[in-house]
Parts: C-alpha cells; structure tokens; sequence
C-alpha cells in the first residue's frame, strides 16, 4: 500500500561535527523535510550550537555534550567514541518515544553507527550508511600508519555496509568502494553529491575590509586540521611573496580546528603575520561577505590515500562563488573541479605557489576560470541535482522494507 512520506520517520546520527554546522547533514535534513519526511538528528554539542533539544526549520535536534577530539592513541579514541556510544543510546531512546523513527541514517566518522542500528533492527529499523569519510584513509592520512587500529576500521567499514539497506556516497570513488569493499549491490549505492545551494550561494562584491589594500586575495575555507595542508599552504604563500615577487598579495583563512595555534605560530614565525587573516568559523551572510571578497581559492589538501578520492566542500564552494582555484592534483579534485582549477605537483608548495602566480599574471583567464566552475555547478553538481538522488536513496530504501 503506497504511503505518503510524511509516513516515513528518519533519525540521522552525527558523531563528529553539531547540527546545522554540518553543511551536508543540515542540506540533507532539511532536503527530506521538504519532502514531507519527518526528520530528527543526534548529534555533539559545540561552536555555539549548544542548546540540547531545538526545533529549526522543522528538523527536531537532539544535542549531546561532546569530548575531546582524540588525536591519538587507542585509549583516546576508545574515550570519545564510548562517550558518543552512550549519548547516541540514549538520545534514542529519547526520539523513539516523542517521535519515532523508521531508518536510522548514519554520517560517519566513526563507522560505529551500526551498533545503535543493530539495536533497533528487530523493531523494524532499518539502516542509511552516509559515507562522509572513508575512515581507514582517513586513519592512515593522519597517522601516517596503518597498523592494529587501522585493520580494526577495516573491519568496522565491512560490518557498516553489512549492516546498511543502501548506502549514499559522496562521489564515485566512495561508490565503487561501497561495492568493492563492502560488498554491496550496486542498485543499492546512490551517489549524493555535497554541494551548496546555488540560489543561496550567489557571488557578490563581499566585504572589501577583508582585502587589506592588497591587490590579489587568497582564500581558505574549511576545517584547520593536520590533514588539511596548511603547513603546504603557508610555505606556499612564504614562496610566492618572498621568491616568486607577489607581495601585494593577502591571505583569508575561514574556519576553525585543532591546528590554529600552529598555523598561526608558523604564519608569525616567517613573518607572514601582516600578509594573513584569520576569521575564525564564519557563518551565512558573513562567510559569504568574506569569501565573495577574495581573488583566488586555495585547497592545500596533500594528496595521500584519503584525499585523492574524497570531494572537498572548499572546492564546490569556491566554484559556486565563481572563484578560480589552485589544490594539488587529486583524482576526485580533478573530477569536482575540470578546467575551474590550476592542478599542482603533489605536496610541492613551490608548485603550488607557482599556480598561484600564474593566476595572478593572466587575470582574464583566472576570471574565466572563475565563470566556467560555476557553470559546472549550474549544469551538473548543485544541490539540487544531489537532492534528487538522495529521495531516490530513500524511496529506494522504503521499497525495500516495503513501506
């Protein structure tokens, strides 16, 4: 019998990142909720999103406190995630009874979501792998090891698509390893693209404040982390300003993570300092205002096991803001970006400052540039083109377990 989908009750499951500060998650809940699917979310606490329970825009939240990021070791890791464990049990709990749930859609890291799947397996749920990042690589990339926890996330990576109906992958690259490793049935991997939402994300002026009087300004976006590249992006800067002759040039960094103190030490110690900016995590009309106002977008992500196949939001972003763009050369970078970007030697910053250059000597190409990312955005990677498969993902789903 044919139902309507506001018969179908999903509770999405985040580990790592609050919602709605999880761009993906919070276009992906409030995608369903339109579609007249009724939405409610776990996740951590943090960046100002602290409220345990909040209504907004029809997706009901349901926040719990979050632990220390572990940065390494096996008792770390085993902390956070032992914590995140409890508070997912819980907060379940808690949904069950107010609103009920049919799926639960699990955004990993970690690949530990399956275990509150398993929970409510017999009542009928059914489990939604979301495949934000591929955790081994994602491991490896910033241990610079595999190992006995690496091997260990292997096997939760196998049990995760073990245990899922259908699984979304963020590019094809997560696709084949969807079926590959984890063994599934291709009709039952979607690949839901992140990506924002173009009649939002609209170029502009931005705000001039954010130029410094420079004549060309270079923009970051993103999580400041150790697997990031920032140590490449500000050796790349040092390059171009101190040996390539561009010393008209500024740098805006947007975003938060554990590693801005040492980006901010290193940027002071090759006395950068008056060359860079830091933000801070900005947000809506401020994010834009401050991203509008730059020349260039750079993604210094180093190529490395995770990074060549994962597609980077900064890259999008830079893309739908008509922003040329330079990262190293990486295989789903290349596949996001086409002719939008000027492609690096792997993990060579002088390479990179050398990109960068060229862009600032042929600004009529870089402009062009600029304008032919966005139409790749308009013609084939905006949201709305991911949207229409994640409700096939779900109704994929819903056939399956026959409702």
């Amino acid at each position: 019998m044919a139902v309507s989908s506001a018969d179908r009750r999903i509770l999405i499951v985040v580990e790592n990142l609050p919602v709605p500060l999880d761009r993906r998650v919070w276009l992906e809940a409030t995608t369903l909720a339109g579609a007249g699917y009724q939405v409610s979310v776990i996740c951590p606490m943090g960046r100002g999103w602290d409220a345990p329970y909040e209504v907004i825009e029809g997706i009901h939240i349901y926040r719990h406190p979050a632990p220390p990021e572990a940065h390494s070791g096996a008792v770390a890791y085993t902390k956070e995630y032992w914590h995140a464990i409890k508070a997912w049990g819980r907060l379940a709990r808690v949904v069950r009874r107010e609103r009920g749930f049919d799926v639960i859609q699990g955004c990993n890291p970690p690949d530990l979501i399956w275990l509150l799947a398993l929970r409510y397996r017999l009542s009928g749920v059914r489990y939604m792998f979301d495949h934000h990042d591929v955790c081994p690589e994602l491991f490896e990339a910033k241990f610079n090891k595999k190992g006995l926890l690496w091997g260990v996330m292997r096997v939760w990576e196998r049990i995760t698509f073990a245990c899922a109906s259908v699984s979304m992958a963020t590019n094809e690259s997560f696709r084949q390893i969807a079926i590959k490793r984890g063994k599934m049935a291709p009709e039952d991997v979607f690949v839901v693209r992140s990506a924002p939402r173009v009649e939002t994300f609209l170029p502009g002026p931005g705000d001039a404040r954010y130029r410094h009087g420079a004549k060309t300004v270079l923009g970051y976006i993103g999580v400041i982390g150790q697997q990031e590249g920032m140590d490449l992006l500000i050796e790349a800067l040092h390059i171009l300003i101190r040996d390539l002759g561009h010393d008209d040039v500024h740098l805006v960094i947007v975003g938060f993570g554990p590693e801005v103190p040492m980006v901010q030490a290193d940027v002071a110690a090759r006395g950068l300092a008056d060359h860079v900016t830091f933000t801070g995590p900005l947000y809506g009309d401020e994010m834009l205002a401050a991203m509008n106002a730059i020349d260039i977008g750079v993604a210094p992500d180093p190529k490395n096991a995770m990074n060549d196949i994962s597609t980077m939001n900064k890259v999008m972003e830079y893309m739908t803001l008509e922003k040329p763009l330079v990262q190293f050369d990486l295989t789903e970078g290349r596949a996001s970006a086409g002719e939008a970007a000027r492609y690096a030697k792997a993990n060579d910053p002088r390479d990179f400052a050398a990109q960068i250059a060229a862009l600032i000597d042929a600004p009529e190409a870089a402009r062009a540039m600029g304008q032919a990312g966005r139409k790749r955005v308009l013609d084939s990677l905006a949201w709305d083109f991911s949207a229409k498969q994640l409700l096939a993902a779900y109704d994929r789903l819903f056939f399956k377990i026959g409702k």
